[in-house]
């Protein structure tokens, strides 16, 4: 017995390839996301948020950052790094702060930071020449121009890095001050 070939078979096993194809959903980042309770990126200071800013303020400009805003209760700061010849990279971070408590003496500051990814790349341009006798004219003349394209940007997600600036946000405080003075 020889298998017999049917059109309309075939295209019922296609259509169901097709629709299986286009229903398959790619999982989006936005589903991973968890919205839980977490302190790596927020973190509760004895200090008005008018002062948790300015010690973040501090802080970041303590460790090279460039603030680019500044405003009583948010902070944003920048910093360049060139880890090799073709690679540049840079953190950003955004800070605010908030009143936490009825009295108005406590804050928490929210922070996260981005790092951006750049690589050096070269593009290739060719001179031409519009003369109106002879119409357009390419010349052979070639040039390479580098530039710098975004090629990955990602909020940090290490804990310890954001442990390392609350301590440091920790040690400017004006509480803080007063501590260290008694220390020495």
């Amino acid at each position: 017995m020889s298998p017999t070939f049917r059109p309309t078979a075939c295209l019922c096993v296609l259509a169901a390839l097709l629709l299986g194809a286009c229903s398959t959903s790619r999982q989006g980042v936005f589903q991973t996301e968890a919205f839980g309770e977490t302190t790596t990126y927020s973190r509760s200071f004895a200090a008005t948020a008018i002062e948790t800013c300015e010690a973040a303020r501090r802080s970041l400009l303590s460790q090279g950052y460039v603030i680019t805003v500044f405003r009583p209760d948010a902070i944003n700061g920048r910093k360049n790094f060139q880890p090799n010849g073709d690679v540049h990279a840079e953190i950003e971070f955004h800070v605010t702060c908030a009143s936490d408590g009825a009295d108005g003496k406590g804050s928490i500051a929210f922070v996260n930071a981005l790092q951006d990814h750049y690589a050096l790349k070269k593009t290739n341009s060719a001179a031409s020449l519009g003369l109106p006798a002879l119409g357009s004219v390419s010349l052979p003349f070639s040039a390479s121009d580098d530039s710098l394209v975004k090629v990955a940007s990602q909020t940090i997600l290490e804990s310890k890095f954001y442990d390392r600036f609350f301590s440091l946000v920790e040690r400017y405080l004006p509480s803080a001050a007063p501590a260290q003075a008694e220390q020495k």
